[in-house]
């Protein structure tokens, strides 16, 4: 299992009424495929800029196919402007590739709150093993999921956060998706992360990035549009 799938299927066991948004994923999941890259020497790194190298196929579809899509002529891609252009219909690419496997039911949802009309079994040794991983604190994953705020003892953790409705805005156009909604700006400093590479935590630290920068745009989305509704009811 690739570290972008083990990040899916944690996301799609979120708890119930703290769903991850689509935009939110997509991001972590660009990331996840980069690092995934590096451990199998397809891509290397130049400061923040992917240079892609001849590394051996996956075996995965999804991340061969992201290896296929490297920018190869300097100069080379941002690692940030790689999570924007990849991340564009990600997660919704991922689900249906774990619905095609059998792990997940065919049933449309609203978002991307997993829990509403799955009929795959509870338990698989896939969906197991990527739970055993996060449980043993597994520095990649545990800091994506982080991230996203489906870790208990991360930073916007579902434990801390507010309920808040699902929203249907994409923020930033090149995601392509909307955010995690729970309006919040996350840390996007980055900083090191314990138990990685420079490399690994150079991705981590963009995927921040890129997260606050969507949340930024969805806040203020909705603002305007909380400005403009304003102007219809003559407030």
């Amino acid at each position: 299992m690739t570290t972008a799938r083990d990040l899916m299927i944690i996301a799609m066991d979120a708890a119930p009424g703290r769903p991850v948004e689509q935009g939110d994923l997509s991001l972590a999941l660009a990331g996840a495929e980069a690092i995934d890259l590096l451990a199998a020497e397809a891509l290397s790194l130049d400061g923040d800029r992917i240079v892609p190298r001849p590394g051996p196929a996956t075996g995965d579809p999804l991340l061969d196919r992201a290896a296929s899509s490297l920018v190869r002529e300097t100069p080379y891609e941002l690692v940030g402007d790689w999570l924007w252009r990849r991340g564009r219909g990600l997660s919704a690419a991922y689900l249906a590739e774990l619905e095609a496997e059998g792990l997940f039911g065919r049933q449309r949802r609203r978002g991307l709150s997993f829990r509403a009309g799955r009929d795959a079994p509870a338990d698989s040794p896939v969906r197991r093993a990527a739970a055993e991983r996060l449980a043993s604190d597994e520095p990649v994953l545990a800091a994506l999921a982080s991230a996203l705020g489906i870790r208990s003892d991360g930073p916007g953790s579902a434990d801390e956060q507010d309920e808040h409705d699902e929203q249907d805005g994409t923020g930033r156009e090149a995601a392509g998706e909307g955010g995690n909604g729970n309006g919040e700006v996350l840390d996007g400093s980055g900083g090191d992360s314990p138990g990685v590479s420079d490399d690994v935590d150079t991705v981590l630290a963009a995927v921040l990035d890129a997260l606050t920068q969507l949340e930024a745009i969805r806040q203020r989305r909705a603002v305007e549009q909380a400005a403009f509704d304003n102007i219809w009811r003559g407030d």
